[in-house]
């Protein structure tokens, strides 16, 4: 079992930054995918990046590559979504998510968190 913890999440100027950060605890939490998603209203939930949890391999939606980078500080079994230069499409719900294959598809992560809310303001 993986418990996750989302923080960071809150209302963002247009162009500005923002850090997400999920706090991981449970069993065996090293040989999970760590994953974070994102649900705007009326919308589909969509992958947005995955981190191995050696930081050896990495992946970004097309929406969000150049802009957003996920990192992981295994000490504290944490993992972060680092948002640069928001835009309004990127305002949802953001999860963060365990998995145990590099897939970018939700049906592949059993682990999820309860969400953090980012807000783009023009």
């Amino acid at each position: 079992q993986v418990q996750l913890v989302e923080s960071g999440g809150g209302l963002v100027q247009l162009g500005r930054s923002l850090r997400l950060s999920c706090a991981a605890s449970g069993s065996n939490f090293e040989q999970y995918v760590m994953g974070w998603f994102r649900q705007a209203p009326g919308k589909e939930r969509e992958g947005v990046a995955y981190v191995t949890r050696n930081g050896g391999m990495t992946y970004y939606a097309d929406a969000v590559r150049g802009r957003f980078s996920i990192d992981t500080d295994n000490g504290l079994n944490r993992v972060y979504l680092q948002m640069n230069n928001v835009r309004p499409e990127d305002t949802a719900l953001y999860y963060c998510a365990a998995g145990t294959v590099t897939s970018m598809h939700r049906s592949k992560y059993s682990y999820w968190g309860q969400g953090t809310q980012v807000t783009v303001s023009a």
